[in-house]
């Protein structure tokens, strides 16, 4: 069981073990998929919820956004598969360089 790919020659077990992974990538999805409609409803919550001051609100959906994007990689595109090495290394580069701008701007407009 410490290694569960089957080379085998025999269609039916690779066909069980190609259903079984699909069943479990599955699951991940609707796992996922449920806990970003519920951080979606938590961010509109927390906007609806007047008591929440303005300091509170926009740096907590910016928190749920980040969630929310990581999600996205490594669930629905399949981030966190094997051989997406170098494409990982593009988007964190590019997210890298976004937060940089936006620091910069940030400063800039501050002084």
């Amino acid at each position: 069981m410490a290694n569960d790919q089957t080379n085998s020659a025999n269609p039916n077990v690779n066909l069980k073990y190609r259903r079984r992974k699909n069943a479990e990538e599955m699951r991940h999805q609707v796992v996922s998929f449920s806990l970003m409609i519920f951080l979606t409803l938590i961010a509109f919550l927390a906007v609806a919820v007047e008591d929440f001051q303005h300091w509170f609100t926009v740096p907590f959906i910016l928190l749920l956004a980040v969630v929310q994007v990581i999600f996205q990689l490594y669930y629905f595109m399949h981030m966190k598969h094997k051989g997406h090495d170098t494409i990982a290394l593009f988007l964190y580069s590019g997210a890298l360089v976004g937060a940089i701008t936006i620091l910069t701007f940030v400063t800039i407009t501050w002084l």
